[in-house]
């Protein structure tokens, strides 16, 4: 089926060219940087993927290997002692600035703890004074509701009701249902 659209005759196999090419300068370039013996391509003409930048490593797995060489390129280009000490700096200062604020972190926390506790107390006061309260002021609406003696009716409504306009500019206009109120109390409704 290959010959008939003569892509292999026989076993013969075309050899890439772009392939031999990149081959060809990486075994060049491994020739100058290191100086070191060719790299020999595989059948198509293509160099073996463990053979990156002229550098001959062995064929693994292993991701120590490049590691090991990256440090050993740290270690061949040293930083300049003014960055080296630029760096032990910063280091310090860094390290002084976390503490500081880990110290002034500690101290908010005790502030506001402090101030959360004062807060619920305050609140707990405050809940009691209105207890007390309202008990009072219950025990005396339920002493003025048992009250029932006759004529007393309007007295009860006319504690209930402000009758001065004065006193209640914010509110709403009651003045008609004070007028009503107070024409009920004049004149009483027969039944």
């Amino acid at each position: 089926m290959s010959d008939d659209f003569g892509l292999l005759n026989g076993s013969e196999a075309e050899e890439d060219p772009a392939a031999a090419f990149l081959a060809q300068q990486q075994s060049e370039i491994a020739g100058i940087e290191n100086e070191a013996e060719p790299v020999e391509a595989d059948t198509f003409g293509i160099a073996p993927a463990s053979a990156m930048n002229g550098d001959l490593f062995q064929d693994s797995n292993d991701v120590s290997d490049s590691y090991a060489a990256i440090s050993q390129v740290d270690q061949l280009r040293q930083e300049p002692e003014s960055l080296r000490k630029w760096r032990e700096e910063q280091k310090t200062r860094l390290e002084q600035l976390d503490s500081a604020s880990k110290l002034a972190e500690a101290e908010w926390k005790e502030k506001a703890k402090k101030e959360l506790e004062d807060w619920h107390l305050h609140q707990q006061e405050q809940m009691e004074k209105n207890k007390a309260n309202n008990r009072a002021s219950e025990d005396a609406f339920l002493k003025e509701c048992d009250d029932d003696t006759p004529g007393s009716e309007w007295e009860k409504v006319a504690r209930l009701c402000d009758f001065n306009p004065k006193t209640s500019r914010q509110t709403k206009d009651v003045s008609r249902m004070r007028s009503v109120l107070i024409s009920l109390k004049q004149t009483p409704l027969v039944r």
